[in-house]
This record gives structure tokens, C-alpha cells and sequence, in this order.
């Protein structure tokens, strides 16, 4: 029977772990020590190794020949665990192993000694899914397990297990491997199997696995089965199909026209797309993708860093960048977001995305705050009239609603604000969380003055905090770092900005920059 190649190439010592050093050496240095935990807390995204690495150290503890903290794979203990003959490792799955009655009979089962190995290791993978009570019974033999009894724990939802439990283990956080980590895996892989893979094609199997070894093994799987003999290598167009995703040409295209607002061409490129059996929620993930791509060249100074793609691929993203405002970006990945919510809800998810794709690329169609920037940019283009206009007149020019009357929002003085000496600490919380953010308010200062804090920063960073979404990183690094339950954010420099945010009151702004007079 065919094997598949995340199964057949499956890590069997920690020198063939990919991506995760930090777990591997320490593991390898209590093994060699013999300085071993009786319970172990392995957490991670899927695919990034963490089942696999407890598979290799239930094998290194029993082994009756370790090379340097490594299996042999050669003793009767390792080929008996290999091949599940030796019962005292036990791998249970505790989504489907979840109740109080099934950690009971765990509980009574590792009273007993090992039968044939040295150590008695369970295995406990999905734990987070266990119930309360299961939890409870599991928590006092996982605090006092007899001396002939290891426990490893795995979990893609950590924040789930109760801190008792995670106080009682030693915990590894298994990170997402790199994209040039997978692709170097995928390459070597596929040459031992036979086949020739191009390197951007082994780049976009790695940008699709989002970090996990296991989904881009199955992945390239997918790939040799639809591989054709006449055909030189594996390449990207036949990693799209296998996929079934749309190339990156694809997405240049209907981002290239959402930018010069070609509409006839965006109904071309999905109607193309759909023929073709693309799926639109997947499309839509991936122009957001696309976007966000576009987001990071125009914001940084180095983005290869950042953003994984061939060459050529990254020339045209900048050729792209150079030519759409970051306020254009911004725009585009909101709307693409709240499509994918409307699209679990939806019957015609193509319908979504082409209002979505439309909305982008006409903002005269809707009344947000970002589409009304990008209508005043379109008016002064055209030469909009610099004469004295009212409120509801400049409203009503703009596509916008008349006018709302609002209390005045009274905001404390930015003059008498405190420099905030935690400012780089702050920045650095960014730094983690929203690295967009972070590159455009690296040179900014703060200030604060009566639960405010005002932002001094150079244009992009005021303009990327004008984004609800972004705005919140800020907020929750002020608070954490400040130890303060309320923050309100404003620009230090131009306090009539702290009003609270409106369509109008943006509308003002514009055309104050403009130079066109508003009369009141």
C-alpha cells in the first residue's frame, strides 16, 4: 500500500526536526543529562512537529543504544515502538477520549511497570479538548506520577487547558516554520522521490502551508498525482491546480485593475475564475493576502523579509505598491474581510466578492471613512471647484450624507501633555503583534494627559491608526505597558483630529489639505 509522504518522511531523530531548534537541543540536552521531566506540554500550530518530536522522545527514553540524546531506530525497544508491539507507549487522542472515565482507566493503567521498555510514556494528543472533570481526575497524577511514567501533552489551543495543569508541565511553543525551511524540505523530498519541483513552485507549496511541515508534505502529494509524465518538473501553475487557488498572475490582474478602477476587466478576471472552478472564498483569502503583501511594500523599507515570494514576483508587488495610496490598501483589505464574513452567511459567495471588488474600485459607491478619502482625491484630480461650499454642499458633492449635528467632544490640551517615557516599550509590544504599525510609528513620540494619549508621527503612521482595527494594537500595548484601563488616541499635532471619528468630519480634513474653504 502507498504510503503518503508526510507519513514516509516523518522525522525518526531530532537532527531531521525542522524548524524548531529551541525544542530539539534542549530535549537532546535532558536526554543526554538523564535531567528528565515527568510531564511535558508540547503547543503549536498544526503541522509544525509536535506529535512527531513526542513520538521521537517516547523512542529516546527507551532506547536501548541512544546516540547523543537520539534514538538508534535499530533496538528491539525503538522498531517495537515503531511498530506499536510494545504496549507502554500509549498514544491516546483525547478529542475523541475526552471524559472523566477515560483518564480514570489512564490513571489506573500507569499504577503498573513497564511491561518491556524502561518508562511507561502517554501520549495525549488534542488534550485541550478533555472536560473539566477529565481534567480534574488527570491532576493528580500528572502532579505525582509514579517514577516509571512520563506524560507528553500536545495542544493547538493552549489557552484552553487550565493553569493547573500548565504549571505542572514543562512547556514547548512549537513556532511556524519558515517558508525557505519547507521549501528546502519540500525540494529535497521530492528529488529522493523522483521528481523535479522548481523553486517557486516549492515557495508557494510553503506559503500555502501557513508554517506546517505536515500540510505542505500532503500538498506536494497532491502535486505528483496530478503530475503528468510529459511535463519537465513540478511547477507553479501545477501547484495552483492541484490547490485550486488562482495563480498569482490572477491576483495582479484584478488587483491592477481595482488600482486604474477597470471594472469591465475585475468581471472578466472572476467570471474566468469561476469557469475555472476556482473557489471565491479561497480567492477572496488570497487577494486579501495580496493586499496585505502590497500593505507591507508600502510601508517598510524592507519587505523580502516580510513578505516570501520569487523575484520577479516581489519587482511587481513594488511596481504595484508605487502606484495605489496605503489608504487604497487599507481600504481594500477591510472590505475583503467583512466579504469573508458575509460569505459564511451567503448562498452566492461570487456575488460578494464582485460587490466587494466593485465597492474598491468605485468608492463613490459607498459612504465609509476610507472610500470618502479616496472620492476627495478623485474631485481634486478633476479639478474640484475651490469655491466657498457649506457643509451640506461639500456633503453633497462628495456622495456623502447630509451632516449629523454632534455634541462637542472636549479634549484635554495636547500642550500640557507628558512625554510618556515608555514610549519604546510600547513600540516594541507593537513590534510582536502588528509589524505594519510598528515600521510606521518607529520614529514617533507619545504623550499623555488626562487618560489621552496623543501620537506625534509622520503622516502614514496617523494614517494607519485611522484604521479601527489597527488602532486597537496601539490601544492594547498603552494599556498593558501603562497599566490603565482606558485609553483615547489623538494626533498630537492637529487636536481637531481627536473629534470623534465621522465621515464629515474626514471630509473636513481633506479638503482642509486640499485648500478648499468650508464655510460653517
Amino acid at each position: 500500500m502507498y504510503q503518503v509522504l508526510y507519513r514516509k518522511w516523518r522525522p525518526q531523530v531530532f537532527s531531521d526536526v525542522y524548524g524548531q531548534p529551541h525544542v530539539t537541543v534542549t530535549l537532546r540536552n535532558e536526554l543526554t543529562s538523564g535531567r528528565l521531566a515527568h510531564a511535558y506540554l508540547f503547543t503549536g500550530s498544526r503541522g509544525t512537529g509536535k506529535t512527531t518530536c513526542a513520538k521521537i522522545l517516547a523512542k529516546a527514553v527507551n532506547c536501548l543504544a541512544p546516540e547523543d540524546g537520539n534514538p538508534c531506530n535499530k533496538c528491539e525497544n525503538c522498531i517495537g515502538i515503531d511498530n506499536e508491539s510494545i504496549l507502554d507507549v500509549v498514544e491516546m487522542d483525547a478529542a475523541s477520549n475526552n471524559g472523566v472515565e477515560d483518564i480514570r482507566d489512564l490513571r489506573e493503567e500507569v499504577r503498573y511497570t513497564p511491561a518491556t521498555a524502561k518508562y511507561r510514556v502517554l501520549i495525549i494528543d488534542e488534550v485541550h479538548m478533555l472536560s473539566n472533570s477529565a481534567f480534574n481526575a488527570l491532576l493528580k497524577t500528572l502532579e505525582e506520577p509514579p517514577e516509571h511514567v512520563i506524560f507528553i501533552l500536545a495542544t493547538t489551543e493552549v489557552h484552553k487547558l487550565p493553569a493547573t495543569i500548565l504549571s505542572r508541565c514543562q512547556r514547548f511553543d512549537f513556532k511556524r516554520i519558515s517558508p525557505h525551511e519547507i521549501s528546502g524540505r519540500l525540494t529535497f523530498v521530492a528529488t529522493q522521490e523522483g521528481y523535479a519541483l522548481s523553486p517557486e513552485a516549492a515557495l508557494l507549496i510553503a506559503r500555502l502551508a501557513d508554517g506546517g511541515m505536515r500540510d505542505a508534505l500532503s500538498l506536494l502529494d497532491q502535486c505528483i498525482g496530478q503530475f503528468e509524465g510529459a511535463s519537465s518538473e513540478i511547477d507553479e501553475a501545477l501547484v495552483c491546480r492541484a490547490a485550486g487557488i488562482a495563480g498569482r498572475e490572477h491576483l495582479f490582474l484584478i488587483s491592477d485593475a481595482v488600482i486604474s478602477g477597470d471594472v469591465s476587466q475585475l468581471f472578466e478576471q472572476i467570471d474566468s475564475l469561476h469557469k475555472g472552478s476556482k473557489d471565491m472564498l479561497r480567492l477572496t483569502e488570497e487577494l486579501i493576502e495580496h493586499f496585505r503583501s502590497l500593505m507591507i511594500y508600502k510601508s517598510i523599507e524592507r519587505p523580502e523579509s516580510i513578505v516570501f515570494l520569487s523575484s520577479e514576483e516581489c519587482k511587481r508587488l513594488d511596481e504595484s505598491a508605487k502606484q495605489i495610496k496605503l489608504e487604497h490598501i487599507l481600504h481594500a483589505i477591510d472590505t475583503l474581510l467583512l466579504t469573508v464574513e458575509k460569505m459564511s452567511r451567503s448562498s452566492n459567495r461570487r456575488t460578494e466578492l464582485e460587490m466587494a471588488l466593485l465597492r474598491i474600485a468605485k468608492p463613490e459607491l459607498e459612504n465609509s471613512t476610507a472610500a470618502l478619502a479616496r472620492r476627495i482625491e478623485a474631485l481634486e484630480k478633476r479639478g474640484f471647484s475651490a469655491a466657498p461650499l457649506n457643509r451640506a454642499q461639500a456633503a453633497q458633492q462628495a456622495g456623502a450624507s447630509p451632516p449629523v449635528q454632534r455634541a462637542p467632544v472636549v479634549v484635554p490640551s495636547a500642550e500640557k501633555a507628558a512625554p510618556i517615557e515608555q514610549w519604546n516599550e510600547i513600540l516594541n509590544k507593537l513590534k510582536d503583534s502588528c509589524m505594519p504599525l510598528y515600521s510606521a510609528l518607529k520614529d514617533s513620540s507619545g504623550y499623555r494627559n488626562e487618560g489621552f494619549v496623543f501620537v506625534d508621527a509622520p503622516t502614514t503612521g496617523l494614517a494607519l491608526l485611522k484604521q479601527s482595527n489597527l488602532k486597537e494594537y496601539l490601544r492594547t500595548a498603552i494599556k498593558e505597558t501603562l497599566g490603565t484601563s482606558q485609553c483615547n488616541l489623538g494626533p498630537y499635532k492637529t487636536l481637531a483630529m481627536q473629534k470623534e471619528d465621522s465621515p464629515i468630519s474626514e471630509l473636513e480634513r481633506m479638503a482642509s489639505e486640499a485648500g478648499i474653504p468650508l464655510e460653517s
